[in-house]
């Protein structure tokens, strides 16, 4: 979270104290956020403001609420939709108070550290034993494995955490106590808890045994991914098509290399030279309104994210998939691997 406590200052602070305190925060958002004496935020100070009072005014003893921005932009703590977050990304606002019933800061929105504010938890499945892998994984869990310096797993906790969801599980089972003791720290500035299964659960059916879920729609995702998946327009997708389950997809393409036939029963109509077929294939990330994952996942029972897919369409839910763009590798075996490390040396 940030740490907004340098942008504050008091009403009555005169404008040389605001100066002296903007000028302290060179190199970083030049912005103050006036409070009264309750501590209700009532307007926001820069030196382009101070500039302008001096110019128009030719005063110096003034206070702050003599110059402050009294109509400033801001989010209700709790409420913030996707849709403000890119209206202040589209007007280059970097810091955004958000403000509690009581008028009060309660956090602070920094937009050079995150690109979104969505409103999801997060479940990372790593129960997995990545036996293709092996013998990397005989001793170390897969998602730990190292790619560019850094474990895959935190890869995809810093950009869940770029995006605002702080609320992240993890799931384990197999060398589960490396895992727990990876993230008995902080990992992108979130905390995030381990859950173990009592058994092998399926590559789904652990998501039943978190608890604690605070929104009403759940990302879950394979831990050993290395993506650079647009979540926000992954959630905006699900939000958009009213989705009980939204489906990353990645473009596969399958091409014949010989000449296919285009025919009505046993008469040929035509030929077509090495064709290219188009298909969308599960990238394994999900999103899922939240009370599905108790309503359709069964308890205690291996349950593949096959499995659900199939009783939410046979169900009549409404399942629609979004497709990625940008990188997707599935770290599945040494090729996969490979790959993805020259990505990351080449991204750093």
């Amino acid at each position: 979270m940030y740490d907004w406590s340098q942008h504050i200052i008091g009403e009555d602070a005169s404008l040389v104290d605001a100066l002296e305190q903007l000028n302290k925060l060179s190199g970083q958002t030049m912005v103050l956020f006036v409070v009264d004496a309750d501590g209700k935020m009532t307007g926001t100070l820069t030196d382009g403001d101070i500039r302008r009072f001096l110019i128009r005014e030719k005063k110096i003893d003034v206070a702050a609420r003599d110059i402050m921005h009294r109509n400033f932009r801001k989010f209700k703590a709790g409420k913030i939709e996707v849709d403000d977050v890119r209206e202040m990304r589209k007007n280059n606002i970097t810091l955004v108070p958000c403000i509690d019933a009581d008028g009060r800061i309660a956090e602070v929105c920094d937009f050079a550290a995150c690109h979104s504010i969505l409103p999801l938890d997060a479940i990372l499945m790593a129960g997995g034993r990545g036996e293709r892998l092996r013998p990397l994984t005989l001793t170390t869990p897969k998602p730990l494995l190292r790619i560019g310096g850094k474990c895959i797993i935190d890869y995809n906790v810093e950009e869940l955490a770029k995006n605002g969801i702080s609320n992240i599980a993890v799931t384990t089972n197999y060398l589960a106590e490396q895992i727990e003791e990876h993230f008995a720290t902080p990992v992108g500035g979130v905390s995030v808890r381990c859950v173990k299964e009592p058994r092998k659960l399926g590559t789904i059916g652990a998501a039943r045994l978190v608890g604690g879920l605070m929104h009403d729609n759940v990302l879950i995702m394979n831990s050993d991914l290395f993506t650079t998946i647009n979540y926000e327009e992954l959630y905006v997708r699900h939000i958009e098509e009213g989705a009980d389950m939204t489906i990353a997809a990645t473009p596969y393409m399958v091409s014949v290399p010989f000449a296919v036939f285009r025919s009505e029963g046993t008469r040929i109509l035509g030929l077509e030279e090495k064709p290219t077929f188009n298909y969308y294939a599960n990238a394994g990330i999900y999103i899922v309104r939240r009370e599905l994952l108790e309503t359709m996942i069964p308890p205690d029972s291996v349950f593949d994210a096959t499995d659900l897919i199939e009783a939410l369409v046979d169900n009549g839910k409404k399942v629609v998939h979004y497709t990625i763009t940008g990188t997707w590798i599935d770290i599945g075996s040494p090729d996969d691997f490979r790959h993805a490390q020259d990505l990351a040396a080449h991204q750093n």
